[in-house]
């Protein structure tokens, strides 16, 4: 029998949402790179989408503002998704997928400070 391997879900990061889905949002995922649920995502300034959250950028991304809730395959094209993107909602920071410029426990301190801004909060569960 063929091994099955099921990917990350939103059960593996977000403990709490608002009601009736109010902290969602649909955004565009840019171009560049294929990402899993529970990665940290930042806003390039010029556009409005959104990308892997990475600490050394200088377009706007550096700065975490959600996390994605859904697979986007957007290593080809810009692709729709839905992210966590507005509070109050909670979820466990050791479930989220951090780009590697995140390296440091003081780095993704700082990144999860930047969510608490828009009321995600990352809890140490």
């Amino acid at each position: 029998m063929a091994k099955l391997t099921e990917g990350k879900t939103p059960g593996d990061f977000l403990l709490f949402e608002e009601d009736k889905f109010y902290s969602r949002k649909r955004v565009t995922i840019a171009a560049g790179a294929d990402l899993e649920p529970g990665a940290v995502l930042g806003a390039i300034t010029a556009t409005g989408k959104l990308q892997s959250s990475v600490r050394t950028a200088t377009d706007g991304s550096e700065s975490p503002v959600a996390v994605l809730l859904e697979p986007a395959a957007a290593a080809g094209a810009d692709v729709e998704a839905t992210v966590l993107a507005r509070g109050p909602a909670q979820v466990r920071r050791y479930g989220l997928g951090f780009d590697a410029s995140w390296a440091t426990e003081a780095n993704r301190d700082t990144a999860c400070a930047a969510l608490e801004a828009v009321g995600i909060v990352c809890l140490a569960d």
